[in-house]
């Protein structure tokens, strides 16, 4: 059986979440789509997915496969593109959105680029920190930051993003510096409106023996000081340096102060008002600075990603491809960041 046939049927299975659903987008009986999966898994030796009457799900390894099968079927479809269009020119319209912060520094300043390099294609660029429906509301591509849910979406990661806790020398000269994740109850943290796309909360990763170290008046998945909720435990990571096993634990401190924008939450940090969790693309100059100072890096969390996603299509449009390449290649440079990590004035 076609090793890629049996990779384009997981990846449909997977991201539609049924047999069914993907037999019908192919037009095959669900057993056929059933026999594929089970000759994938019998040729890897790994159990992919978790079949049941009512739902399926992704084992650890499947989610892992199916991240690098996006990532490899969108290679072959861009070279068989690279190929079969000759001399034909990306044309048409390119309707992309991106998150506010992000986008400002980081996609706005690619978009007249990426059209120097194909002039037949007209873009609309869209900065909303909602969770934009992309076939529903006619985008042909995100850009996305942080860790993807499942969905019918296909996403392709383009760089890591890291996040640490910041605040001002004048903020920490007042009121101390935290030493544990946890002493953040005792502090004023900046947080995201409730409303806003950060429902988990703040990541760190501790020792597991450190796990149940907590403030005075704390305890893990109750209140604690100031309105913050205790860590829960998200699962044991290995840390491949040290050998030691930690946990990613997600804290949702609280404040005095919160706000469902991400760059007056930097603003407030900035004027000294408390402490803030965000990416480093955002504060690096300021760090560099002496701006701002970078807390409790000891505890930080694995990145996450940044993520080109799109809706599920069997050819994409040569625009669109072209364009998650040109973000590809310049996300993948270091010299692309270190030019936009000017201080700003």
């Amino acid at each position: 059986m076609d090793k890629l046939k049996q990779m384009e049927s997981f990846v449909s299975v997977a991201t539609r979440g049924s047999l069914t659903a993907a037999a019908n987008a192919e037009g095959v009986a669900p057993a056929i789509m059933g026999r594929r999966l089970d000759a994938l898994e019998e040729r890897l030796g790994v159990k992919l997915l978790v079949r049941t009457t009512r739902r399926i799900t992704l084992t650890h390894e499947g989610s892992a496969f199916l991240e690098d099968c996006q990532r490899l079927l969108i290679d072959v479809a861009n070279a068989e593109a690279s190929v079969s269009a000759g001399g034909v020119k990306a044309s048409g319209h390119l309707r992309i959105t991106a998150p506010a912060g992000f986008g400002r520094r980081h996609v706005a300043p690619l978009v007249p680029r990426f059209r120097e390099l194909h002039a037949d294609v007209t873009i609309s660029l869209n900065l909303s920190d909602r969770v934009v429906d992309l076939a529903g509301e006619g985008f042909d591509c995100a850009v996305r930051v942080g860790d993807m849910p499942d969905s019918s979406l296909v996403s392709v990661r383009m760089a890591d993003n890291r996040r640490l806790c910041v605040a001002t020398p004048g903020y920490l000269k007042r009121h101390g510096t935290p030493q544990h994740p946890t002493d953040l109850a005792k502090f004023d943290c900046l947080t995201l409106s409730s409303d806003a796309s950060q429902t988990r909360g703040w990541a760190f990763r501790v020792p597991r023996n450190a796990q149940g170290r907590q403030p005075e008046g704390a305890h893990a998945g109750t209140g604690v000081p100031r309105n913050a909720q205790g860590p829960q435990r998200e699962g044991v990571l290995t840390d491949a340096a040290g050998g030691g096993d930690f946990d990613v634990i997600h804290l949702k401190p609280g404040g005095p102060l919160d706000c469902s924008d991400g760059q007056v939450l930097h603003d407030w940090c900035m004027e000294g008002y408390g402490i803030a969790w965000r990416s480093t693309w955002e504060v690096e100059a300021e760090i560099a600075e002496g701006k701002l100072v970078a807390l409790l890096q000891d505890f930080d969390a694995p990145p996450n990603g940044i993520y080109a996603v799109f809706p599920q299509r069997k050819h994409l449009p040569l625009r669109v491809r072209l364009w998650i390449d040109f973000l590809k290649h310049n996300y993948g440079q270091p010299e692309f960041w270190a030019s936009l990590r000017a201080p700003r004035h």
